[in-house]
């Protein structure tokens, strides 16, 4: 299978990434084992998480996901080998705080060790960014890390196109440690959010790219058409919001290339992800078995130009 580089960090995986913040929320413990195993069996190494998945659960107070990772590791330590984890830092945890200062930054690294189980992370990211730390202390406190080995590598989420061309500048004149990834909102839906500013500058700075919300709280896979069809979907607010003239245009427009291509709507809005110059993986979340046999499919369907063209239209951003 393909594999990917992720910046220049010399982290390689294939194609799409596990985003775990269903873990502990829609899938339960026994079912998040599950899918791991499944996700490795299946040739697949990248797990995403952070420690705040999953605190908007009633009765959970933050780092739940990071625990049945952590769980499902100390069952299988073999597969601590095979895997990438990455998680993140930096939104509000209750009774901790948040922000990337030098000791909020040291503490969250040590309680996600602790609560994956594990010696090392392969991916630490800044959650969000954080404008009242200067970014040349956030990235020397990382810079201690990797050299204590307790980080490979440190990735960005929701920054701006400023703030990260910034951050690359610091590292370049300092010798820190540089953003090798960058976790935005993006997919067919939210395109304007990410292309232009922002894209262009991870391509300039080889910064790959993990974007989040890929099929935007399931719309992009077609079963949400109405609002009937919402009904009570943990996801509802987040999917309610695409269906208009142009969400559902989108969702023609995967239904034509799905035809021509033998595949489905899911498969073709990860496809289109997968085959842009920018996108290293996108992150996909499953609660079932069967879910994730139709995700980890889409590193195989190739698009032809035409077929990009047809979702490009649909999905033009408004202008």
């Amino acid at each position: 299978m393909e594999k990917r580089k992720l910046g220049r960090s010399g982290l390689e995986f294939a194609p799409i990434a596990f985003g775990g913040n269903v873990f502990g929320w829609t899938a339960d413990e026994a079912t998040s084992h599950k899918l791991l195993d499944a996700f490795v069996d299946a040739g697949f190494s990248f797990v995403d998480t952070a420690d705040v998945y999953s605190r908007w659960v009633p009765g959970n107070k933050g780092g739940e996901s990071e625990a049945v990772i952590g769980n499902w590791l100390k069952k299988n330590p073999a597969k601590r080998d095979k895997v990438l984890i990455a998680t993140k830092c930096g939104m509000d945890m209750p009774s901790v705080g948040q922000g990337l200062s030098p000791a909020h930054i040291k503490l969250s690294v040590d309680a996600s060790l602790k609560r994956l189980n594990t010696d090392r992370i392969d991916l630490f990211q800044s959650h969000r960014d954080d404008k009242d730390t200067p970014q040349e202390e956030t990235l020397a406190t990382y810079g201690e890390l990797i050299k204590a080995g307790k980080l490979r590598a440190i990735g960005a989420s929701n920054f701006e196109a400023p703030r990260l061309a910034e951050a690359a500048r610091i590292s370049k004149e300092k010798g820190l440690p540089r953003y090798e990834s960058l976790q935005p909102h993006y997919n067919l839906c939210e395109r304007a959010l990410f292309e232009g500013d922002l894209e262009n500058e991870c391509l300039k700075e080889e910064i790959g790219v993990i974007p989040y919300y890929s099929l935007a709280s399931g719309f992009l896979s077609g079963k949400y058409r109405s609002e009937a069809d919402v009904g009570s979907a943990k996801r509802g607010a987040g999917v309610k919001k695409y269906i208009n003239p142009r969400g559902l245009g989108i969702l023609e427009a995967l239904d034509t290339v799905s035809k021509k291509t033998g595949s489905d709507p899911t498969q073709v809005a990860l496809a289109w992800l997968l085959q842009r110059k920018s996108i290293t993986a996108p992150i996909v979340s499953a609660t079932s078995l069967a879910q994730l046999k139709d995700l980890v499919a889409a590193p195989a369907i190739k698009l032809d130009a035409e077929s990009v063209a047809t979702l490009d239209k649909a999905s033009a951003p408004a202008s």
